[in-house]
């Protein structure tokens, strides 16, 4: 049956479960369900516990094994539930002898134990200090290759719990990155998305580090056979000079940058600990919009942060458009315990739940209006698997018929279909 795999989260556990599935099945633990938990919000925990009573349920004899950040944090409450075998940190989940361990033990398939403490194997994470770059196998379960090249968060935002699941913020050495990059075209890969849990803060840890921008300079520089670099979420106040002239200047890297803004209120922001204000966020986009007029832009956005009244969400509303935001993911605040905005006063939950709707609203409209702007125009598009595709600004293409995955076609839109566009 092989191991399934149940991941949760961002595109840093994408990454990172594949790497669990190779490594547990090269340790020969073929029969085993493997739980990659998400914590940054208290339903991503609540849907991990649904997650395993299923599994169990399903097949009651087969070892659960629960790792991720939620597992790194919480690991006494997964290991208390009687579905659970093991419950690995998030270094040791990357670490082969760990699995390795648990094969030649046989202890998985003795089924769980009644001891909860017996069942955990999760470290410090603060101590953790590698950041060997992992990688998804490219057009294996995806179309583009996800290339993992930072780890960890310095900073300490008052809503994120991510720090306490991921520990420090380090990053890997940039001779291994293009050595696994160079794996992923070798194996087929046209684009490449560089992820990380800070990725802008990628070789800041050190004082004489390479910023991201010389990482993405080396990349390309190696790889000139490489189609299309895309690079996940970014803090727009670390991005370095190097980095704004390759966005300016290479096309081969993509017009598409997620930023995470959180709010357009600045006391909220202060209140959250982000290093940046709204107008700073504004002008970032106005000049990177100037350097690449093709760029389209995401963001990350919260509703109902403690203390926000209706004034401040107006504000975030009005960010959207202020920025010229394409893809916005809108969150209602959810307070994790251990941080310290679980502790400021709390927005009541039916205003939270409001407001998070409207935001939704709102970036279902701002999405509409960058489909509606890009009909008749051509689109380079990396064909997915089925019918679609994603164009270089992350617009979602539809053909309207199979399309092998994979290739890089030309195609002009001719009308739009809920969340995509349609080719001609």
């Amino acid at each position: 049956m092989g191991v399934e795999l149940v991941t949760f989260g961002c595109r840093l556990n994408l990454v990172e479960s594949e790497t669990i599935e190779r490594q547990s099945l090269a340790a020969g633990l073929s029969e085993i369900a493997v739980i990659n938990t998400c914590a940054v919000t208290a339903e991503a925990v609540r849907q991990a516990g649904q997650a395993i009573r299923r599994l169990a349920r399903e097949r009651p004899e087969r070892p659960i094994v629960v790792t991720g950040c939620a597992a790194q944090i919480e690991p006494a409450r997964f290991a208390a539930m009687p579905e659970v075998t093991r419950v690995l940190g998030n270094a040791e989940k990357l670490d082969p002898a760990r699995w390795r361990t648990l094969a030649s033990s046989n202890s998985l398939r003795a089924g769980p134990s009644a001891d909860v403490t017996s069942k955990i194997v999760v470290g410090d994470i603060m101590q953790a200090r590698d950041a060997s770059p992992q990688r998804t196998q490219a057009l294996g379960l995806h179309t583009r290759g996800f290339l993992q090249v930072q780890n960890g968060c310095d900073h300490r935002c008052t809503f994120c719990v991510i720090p306490l699941g991921r520990g420090n913020a380090r990053s890997a050495d940039v001779a291994e990155v293009i050595v696994q990059a160079r794996r992923l075209v070798a194996e087929g890969a046209s684009e490449i998305v560089l992820t990380g849990v800070d990725l802008t803060s990628y070789g800041r840890e050190r004082s004489d580090g390479p910023t991201l921008g010389a990482l993405v300079g080396a990349i390309l520089a190696a790889l000139p056979e490489l189609k299309r670099l895309r690079l996940s979420s970014l803090d727009a106040v670390e991005v370095d000079d190097d980095l704004r002239d390759l966005i300016a200047d290479e096309p081969r890297l993509m017009p598409h940058l997620h930023l995470s803004l959180q709010s357009g209120d600045d006391l909220v922001l202060k209140r959250m600990k982000r290093r940046h204000s709204r107008a700073d966020a504004i002008s970032f986009c106005k000049e990177l919009r100037a350097l690449r007029p093709d760029i389209a832009f995401g963001a990350d956005l919260i509703a109902g942060f403690p203390t926000e009244d209706e004034a401040m969400f107006a504000r975030t509303l009005a960010l959207i458009e202020e920025c010229g935001l394409s893809y916005v993911h809108g969150f209602p605040f959810s307070p994790r315990p251990g941080t310290p905005a679980a502790r400021m006063p709390q927005v009541a939950g039916g205003e939270i739940k409001e407001r998070a709707a409207r935001l939704r609203e709102a970036a279902e409209a701002a999405h509409g209006r960058h489909l509606s702007a890009r009909i008749g125009r051509p689109l380079s598009v990396l064909t997915e698997r089925g019918d679609t595709g994603r164009a270089e600004d992350f617009t979602l293409v539809r053909f309207g018929h199979s399309v092998a995955p994979g290739q890089i076609l030309g195609v002009t839109s001719h009308a739009r279909s809920g969340k995509s566009l349609l080719a001609a």
